[in-house]
């Protein structure tokens, strides 16, 4: 039997929390406007995993309609209860880019005391690329938590901004291995004669996974 959306919008309107979520799984099948409609329903569930799976998943189609798919995120990004929907929210601002909500982002991180949120913004702003976020990447950069500094570490070398180069060289003899191989890969974007001398340093190092990265990278510059 083909899955409709009358279909799943009837599981959404279950009791049944079980049949809510595989109304979530079913929607990936249905076209996007059906899709999304369904998406926005789930979105309001009164279970946070089925929050959590709806959020999560309009980053793969909130291009259908953004201003909706926005206003959708924005909402359980500063409404939500639930720190893994904030977070499943900050994600999908994330992939899709949504720069319209870079400041939202920006307040949420410092307003919250839960790293997952956080953890999340700071990849967000990676991904979303644009150099208004540097400024909180270098703040997540000094982080205690060894989970967002390696995220922001990553998201450094996405956003591609210059401005990173002295703060990841001053990781790369870092005692945490994999502090050392997220510098390695972060350094991608940056060839120049210091990070250059900083790749070779890393294509010796003691762990295998940071050498090779460093050596991969090398390779791919010419070097």
């Amino acid at each position: 039997m083909s899955v409709l959306p009358e279909s799943v919008q009837h599981l959404l309107a279950s009791t049944d929390v079980g049949d809510r979520i595989r109304a979530v799984n079913q929607a990936r099948t249905l076209p996007l406007d059906g899709a999304f409609e369904c998406l926005k329903i789930a979105a309001l569930d009164r279970n946070p995993r089925v929050r959590y799976a709806a959020v999560s998943q309009i980053g793969t189609v909130g291009n259908y309609d953004r201003v909706q798919a926005l206003e959708v995120l924005r909402d359980r990004l500063w409404r939500d209860g639930e720190p893994d929907v904030q977070a499943a929210a900050s994600d999908s601002l994330g992939a899709l880019q949504m720069v319209e909500a870079l400041e939202d982002l920006q307040h949420l991180y410092h307003s919250t005391t839960e790293w997952i949120v956080k953890f999340s913004v700071v990849a967000a702003l990676g991904a979303m690329g644009d150099p208004r976020g540097f400024e909180l990447l270098t703040m997540a950069l000094a982080s205690e938590n060894e989970l967002i500094k390696i995220v922001a570490i990553g998201a450094m070398g996405e956003l591609g901004d210059t401005r990173a180069i002295p703060l990841l060289l001053a990781l790369v003899n870092h005692s945490d291995w994999q502090v050392r191989h997220r510098v390695a890969q972060a350094l991608k974007p940056f060839q120049n004669p210091e990070t250059l001398t900083a790749l070779q340093r890393l294509s010796t190092d003691s762990i295998v996974p940071v050498c090779q990265e460093a050596q991969g990278i090398l390779t791919a510059w010419g070097n």
